[in-house]
C-alpha cells in the first residue's frame, strides 16, 4: 500500500495538485541515482538526448515523445523548454509525472511518420517540477556548453533570458523508486 504522505511529499513537492491523486501511482517518492541501474545512470551521464513523455492521470503516456537536450545534475534529469510547450504546461495541469527514455535513437517525428526506436533504450519514471532557479540555469548551461558545442551558442542567451523572464521554464525530473509489491 502507498504511503499517501512519502508520496505527496516526495512526487509532488513544490507544485499544485489540480484534479484526483493519480490511480496508477506506485512510487514511495525521488530516487537517488543510486536506485536507478547502474547502466541507466551511466547512460545519463553520457547520452545527448532523453526522451520524455508526460504522463497522464491513469498512468499512460501522452502522445508527446521529444527527444530533448539535458542535463544529469544532482540525481536528476534537467531540461529547459519553452512556458508554452507540452512538458511544461502539463505540469501546471497537474501532470506532474513523466516517463524517460536514455540514448539517441533520432528525431521522434519525420517526413515519414513517428519513430518509436527510442522504446529499445533503458527507460524509468520520474516526477516532475517547474524550478525557477537561476543558478541552476547556469549549471544546466555549462553543461550544454560540453555536451553541444556546436549548437549550444545559438541558443545560451535565448535559454538564459527566456528563463529569467519567465518565457522558458526549467524542469526537474527526478527517477521514482518503485515499492516491491507486497503478495
Amino acid at each position: 500500500m502507498l504511503d499517501r504522505r512519502r508520496f505527496v511529499a516526495g512526487t509532488f513537492a513544490g507544485t499544485v495538485l489540480l484534479g484526483t491523486w493519480p490511480a496508477s501511482a506506485r512510487s514511495g517518492g525521488a530516487a537517488s541515482a543510486g536506485a536507478l541501474p547502474a547502466g541507466v545512470v551511466g547512460k545519463l551521464e553520457a547520452s545527448d538526448y532523453v526522451y520524455v513523455s508526460p504522463l497522464k492521470r491513469d498512468g499512460s503516456e501522452s502522445r508527446c515523445h521529444a527527444e530533448v537536450w539535458y542535463a544529469w545534475l544532482d540525481d536528476s534529469v534537467v531540461i529547459t523548454v519553452a512556458s508554452d510547450r507540452w512538458k511544461a504546461t502539463a505540469i501546471e495541469r497537474g501532470l506532474d509525472r513523466a516517463r524517460l527514455w536514455v540514448g539517441d535513437y533520432g528525431r521522434w517525428k519525420g517526413a515519414l511518420g513517428k519513430n518509436q526506436d527510442f522504446r529499445k533504450g533503458p527507460s524509468f519514471e520520474a516526477s516532475a517540477e517547474r524550478l525557477r532557479d537561476p543558478e541552476l540555469v547556469e549549471r544546466l548551461l555549462a553543461v550544454y556548453d560540453r555536451k553541444y558545442p556546436a549548437e549550444i551558442g545559438k541558443w545560451r542567451d535565448r535559454m538564459r533570458k527566456g528563463n529569467a523572464d519567465g518565457t522558458r521554464v526549467l524542469i526537474r525530473y527526478r527517477p521514482l523508486v518503485e515499492k516491491p509489491s507486497s503478495s
